[in-house]
This record gives C-alpha cells, sequence and structure tokens, in this order.
C-alpha cells in the first residue's frame, strides 16, 4: 500500500510538472511544441519587418495617382522654365532623377534609350539633373558625348526633387496621359519597357 501511494503521488508531481512546462511555454503551446511554434511565428513576423522595400513594390516618393506636380527648374544654359512646360497635354511623360555620378541611372541608360527609340513619338523623356554633387557645366560635358535625344533640365535647388518627393536619383516618375502618377520606382532593375507598355494601353 505505501508503494501504490507512493507511486501514485509521483504520477501527480509528474503530472504536475507537465502542466507547469505547458503553462511556461510561450504562445500557450504545450512544451516543446509549444516552444517550437513560438519560435516559428516570432520568425515570421522578423521575416516580414526584415525583409526588403523592393519586395513590398517599386512605389516611392510621391503617391500613384496625384497630378504631377509642376516645379521651377533651369535649361541647360541656366535659363529658368517650368517642369511642365515640357510635357505635352494628353501625352505620357517619364521623368527620371538624374546625376552623371549616379551609378544606378548609367544602369537605367539603356532602358530609357529603347523607350525613347521605340516610343520617342507617344512618351515624353525628361531628365532632371538633381543639383548635388555635380555642376551645370560638368552635366553639359556629360551630354556632350551621351546626348541620348531628350531634354534635360538642371533642378538647381531642388524643387523637382521635393514636388515629386524623389529620395535618391535613379528615381523614375511616370506620367499617364492625364498627368497623373502612374508608376514610381528607383534603381538599376526597374521594368520601364513593361511600365510604359501599361500606360500607353490605359493601365
Amino acid at each position: 500500500m505505501t508503494g501504490g501511494r507512493g507511486r501514485a503521488g509521483e504520477g501527480r508531481k509528474a503530472g504536475e510538472g507537465r502542466k507547469a512546462a505547458g503553462r511556461a511555454a510561450p504562445g500557450g503551446g504545450r512544451g516543446t511544441i509549444g516552444i517550437s511554434r513560438w519560435w516559428l511565428a516570432t520568425a515570421a513576423v522578423c521575416a516580414l519587418l526584415l525583409a526588403p522595400a523592393g519586395l513590398q513594390g517599386q512605389e516611392v516618393g510621391i503617391p500613384l495617382g496625384t497630378q504631377g506636380p509642376d516645379a521651377a527648374v533651369e535649361d541647360l544654359q541656366g535659363r529658368p522654365l517650368q517642369l511642365l512646360s515640357l510635357l505635352e497635354p494628353g501625352k505620357p511623360a517619364l521623368l527620371e532623377f538624374w546625376a552623371v555620378w549616379c551609378g544606378e541611372c548609367e544602369t537605367l541608360q539603356p532602358e530609357l534609350d529603347r523607350i525613347q527609340a521605340r516610343f520617342g513619338d507617344q512618351v515624353t523623356l525628361v531628365a532632371i539633373a538633381v543639383g548635388v554633387a555635380q555642376t551645370l557645366r560638368r552635366v553639359n560635358r556629360h551630354l556632350e558625348s551621351h546626348d541620348p535625344g531628350y531634354p534635360f533640365v538642371w533642378d538647381a535647388r531642388g524643387a523637382a526633387v521635393r514636388a515629386y518627393e524623389a529620395p535618391t536619383t535613379s528615381t523614375v516618375v511616370l506620367l499617364d496621359r492625364n498627368g497623373k502618377v502612374a508608376y514610381t520606382g528607383v534603381g538599376g532593375d526597374q521594368a520601364l519597357m513593361a511600365a510604359v507598355e501599361r500606360v500607353l494601353a490605359g493601365g
């Protein structure tokens, strides 16, 4: 009888220990299984929080659907003009925030050249040379041997950068026929040809 009571007592203690372990497991699980589930859930949340911004879409800067704002810029002779004066009503436009020293801009250039060659009569391309770490003279010197066939403007005071909320060079903004922002992106791996085709198709 004493042995039976001892074994029963040990069983109660073991059961209480298992219950305590279950309560201590994060996430309300039981023992090792509960801890494993909790760590898996935590890892999933961390993966979402730490995922690169590019995985969430290319949208940067000015929100999609916004009417493309005007901005006071200069031509390459330093004469003042309004950015929207270069755009034609009813014609989509592609704006690139550009610099001589921008490696991502150089990577984008072949794609922009293809767009200009294929859709130059249907889409207005404009490069906005930012007034950061470059001079108007340096921009002109670069274009003497690298003229892509579409206009460049000089954003000396950053008015266009602020208006379009461009976070960096290689930022591209595509305006639809109504002058509204239809696409924004940044970096050298943007699918700009596809974006232009969608806008021309009315998408």
